[in-house]
């Protein structure tokens, strides 16, 4: 994904009944992970208080369309230039993301300045146009299993799986997501089981079934393994190149 975890721990603020409900789960959680995974175990058990999903909270506050804005802004891009751009639309948009209705109110060219490509603002712009005419509707959406939902959103021009796969875990918050393209996961991967290449999409799947039904929590912990601040290379995933299908990039 185009984010990085900010290596916050559970409790730098007041603990409320919500934080207790939530690090009872991550306990849950953390015990299932270790026992399916001992590559896993090793990670999770070298700081037992750190929280490998705080970093969704320090991103702004995003329904589904914010959610694929910032996804689709990513790829193809660094962790460091996607947050540039999306501070840069941002600004446009007086300091917020923007809601659909609010993006079509502005000129292409306008959204280009900001950084977009023609083709990502042409996504977004075909995502905002099917939300704003009832074609999608985001609290339909939201109920969707997530293979459907996943189908719904890569139905659009320029959103393959590695972007909806994003919206489900940011904007959702779904528990068992797997980004399988994803550059960043992949290298992880590679490092963590000592692998001497990078594994493809399916070999990631594999990998990834001893860690169900908590996916989304053993991603975010190998992207906190091999997270670097300083990261200049691109992170998307196979949607973001120029040889996809018409559902894709």
């Amino acid at each position: 994904m185009a984010t990085g975890p900010s290596g916050r721990t559970e409790h730098e603020h007041p603990v409320t009944s919500a934080d207790a409900n939530r690090s009872a789960w991550l306990e849950r959680a953390r015990a299932r992970l270790r026992k399916g995974d001992p590559v896993l175990a090793r990670i999770i058990d070298r700081d037992p208080t750190f929280d490998p999903r705080a970093w969704l909270d320090d991103l702004p506050p995003m329904d589904i369309f914010g959610a694929a804005l910032f996804q689709i802004t990513g790829q193809q891009l660094s962790v460091a230039s996607t947050r540039s751009t999306i501070a840069r639309i941002e600004a446009l948009f007086g300091g917020h993301l923007p809601s659909p209705a609010e993006l079509l109110a502005v000129e292409p060219a306008e959204l280009r300045a900001a950084g977009l490509s023609r083709r990502k603002a042409d996504t977004l712009r075909d995502l905002a146009e099917r939300l704003s005419d009832g074609r999608l509707d985001e609290e339909a959406l939201a109920e969707l299993p997530d293979e459907d939902f996943i189908s719904e959103l890569t139905a659009i021009s320029g959103i393959g799986p590695w972007t909806a796969q994003g919206v489900l875990l940011v904007a959702l918050r779904r528990e068992d997501v797997v980004l399988p393209g994803d550059l960043a996961l992949r290298k992880a991967i590679r490092k963590a089981y000592d692998l001497d290449r990078l594994p493809n999409e399916q070999e990631v799947l594999a990998i990834a079934e001893k860690w169900r039904p908590f996916r989304s929590l053993a991603t975010s912990y190998l992207f906190a393994s091999a997270f670097d601040p300083g990261e200049t290379e691109a992170t998307a995933g196979p949607e973001a190149t120029s040889v996809e299908t018409p559902n894709h990039e």
